[in-house]
């Protein structure tokens, strides 16, 4: 999709749900959403990128993804490295896999480190928002490209497609994929759908209470990049919960001018059990009810349990589970001394 003639204008004042213009969300649907074709000439973007002197890194956060990390690293690194130069590291920031993810990242040429060795002075949290927190500081490019490493169909357009924004439009910081996601119903036999928790949870609440994010097709698409500039003023949760509460930071401070999403077409991948979903939206909640509190949208919330409560069946009992799940936020990484040494001014550092 072509940008048109105008552009979407500033965002509404910060936490006002009523403030929806729509005139303004179909200028940046227009303007902000694009095909990952639109960037399919990689010379150009190369061009772009060595004019506007900036480095890009490529982070692959993994828990266990031995089966499909391999041919992620192969594809992105042939062709948008080897052959074009547009990444200039890809980096696997793995949150302690039990099989064989380290060793076969690490055979395809990828630089691999564990997430609890990163900052050790920091500690060590569990979640995938800790990830791409702790790659701030490993990772030296100007701008970053998150992929998941689940993903069976990879292309090299999944990192390209989100740059091409980036590169073409300063004005944009933060952009994010999105496509369709098959979900298997059995063998051999897949039918349209996926993004469960997006159209069951997070697009109502938006839509309530954010009605302009509930522009983006997939918010919660773990296929996006930023610049670094913009990603280490953020705080992140260590879980689930990250893309939600960056989309709503983000768009407090700059409006929707801020974004752009980009259509990669489909992503195939292992879809999660409804249980897991579950969980997963428990820790949406949270983060999602403490921006509400933080930004000033509303005057006071009850004190939120940690608790999620689920069912299972034994026989004809009925056994009642628990899960404490806390979404854990690490700070703004600017606001520890390591990362401000290693880059001062705000700026990438060459590599080491």
């Amino acid at each position: 999709m072509s940008p048109g003639p105008s552009s979407p204008g500033p965002g509404p004042a910060p936490g006002a749900a009523g403030m929806y213009d729509a005139a303004r969300v179909q200028a940046w649907l227009r303007n902000n959403t694009f095909h990952h074709s639109r960037f399919a000439d990689l010379k150009r973007l190369v061009d772009l990128k060595e004019r506007q002197g900036v480095r890009i890194s490529l982070c692959l956060p993994t828990l266990n993804e031995e089966r499909t990390i391999g041919k992620e690293i192969v594809l992105l690194r042939s062709e948008l490295m080897t052959r074009h130069p547009l990444l200039d590291e890809i980096a696997v920031i793995d949150s302690g896999s039990t099989d064989r993810t380290r060793e076969v990242a690490a055979s395809f040429g990828a630089d691999v480190h564990l997430a609890a060795d990163i900052l050790p002075g920091a500690g060590a949290k569990k979640g995938k928002g800790e990830n791409l927190w702790k790659a701030l500081y490993r990772l030296t490019g100007d701008i970053i490209v998150y992929v998941d490493a689940d993903i069976a169909n990879v292309r090299p357009y999944f990192a390209y497609g989100l740059l091409g924004p980036l590169l073409e439009k300063p004005e944009v910081q933060y952009v994010k994929g999105f496509y369709d996601r098959p979900l298997q119903v059995g063998k051999g036999v897949r039918m349209p759908g996926g993004g469960r928790v997006t159209e069951l949870l997070v697009r109502p609440l938006f839509s309530l209470f954010y009605p302009e994010l509930a522009s983006f097709i997939q918010p919660l698409s773990g296929e996006y990049a930023a610049r670094r500039a913009t990603l280490e003023t953020l705080s992140f949760p260590v879980g689930y919960g990250v893309e939600t509460t960056h989309l709503i930071d983000i768009y407090h401070r700059s409006g929707l001018t801020a974004f752009a999403q980009v259509d990669l077409d489909q992503r195939v991948h292992r879809n999660q059990s409804t249980d897991s979903l579950g969980r997963m939206a428990f820790g949406i909640l949270q983060v999602f009810f403490d921006r509400l509190r933080r930004h000033g949208c509303v005057d006071r919330l009850p004190e939120m349990a940690a608790l999620m409560r689920q069912f299972r069946t034994r026989g004809d009992a009925y056994e009642q589970v628990e899960h404490l799940i806390v979404e854990d936020e690490r700070p703004a990484i600017t606001t520890l001394p390591e990362y401000r040494e290693k880059f001062p001014r705000g700026r990438a550092c060459a590599p080491t």
